[in-house]
């Protein structure tokens, strides 16, 4: 998840029109480097090397649904209080329970990763005891209002194990600085 140092992935008033809200696109300056050496390359291919996607509908809605293919035709499970009737395009699935969820994309990516879309997909698999690591790309910016990453969580601490952090050479353009950070969740 790709977010502001005050912990927005997007910017206030985002919708279908505004899928990123206003002044949310700074967020994703970053993948303008994605194909070339450096830590944003990297960060990004390995992005393109999961096997599956889980999204909250809020997010599949507003990426216009990846017009039903994310990367490389790889399953997209969507995380739903309400299943459309409409059937999803391509590889999509719309599933309602969580962890049933989190157990399809598992099996579906097999020994590969699984990549997860959206705040409240986050935050619900997190609640969950679903998400193994957490893969945070923090750009530094302060939005100020938007769609936070880490509301609506219980009142208990997660403890977390850095894995990694990579960062963009200073050299670099200012609007492509970013902090890619990797985090374990340690369960009791």
């Amino acid at each position: 998840m790709t977010m502001s140092l005050d912990g927005y992935v997007t910017g206030p008033q985002d919708d279908k029109a505004t899928p990123m809200g206003i002044g949310g696109f700074r967020l994703f300056n970053w993948l303008d480097r994605r194909g070339e050496p450096g830590p944003s390359g990297q960060v990004y291919a390995e992005v393109l090397a999961t096997r599956a996607v889980i999204a909250g509908r809020r997010t599949y809605e507003h990426a216009d649904r990846w017009q039903g293919d994310h990367h490389h035709g790889v399953p997209v499970f969507v995380l739903t209080h309400d299943v459309p009737n409409d059937p999803p395009p391509g590889s999509v699935r719309y599933v309602t329970d969580v962890r049933e969820c989190a157990s399809q994309a598992r099996a579906a990516a097999r020994d590969g990763d699984v990549m997860v879309h959206g705040a409240g997909a986050a935050q619900a698999l997190l609640r969950a005891g679903q998400l193994d690591e957490l893969e945070l790309h923090v750009v530094p910016v302060l939005l100020g209002q938007g769609r936070r990453l880490f509301d609506n969580l219980p009142a208990e601490h997660i403890d977390l194990e850095p894995v990694r952090l990579l960062t963009t050479p200073r050299s670099e353009e200012s609007a492509h600085h970013v902090t890619h950070l990797r985090y374990r969740i340690r369960r009791p």
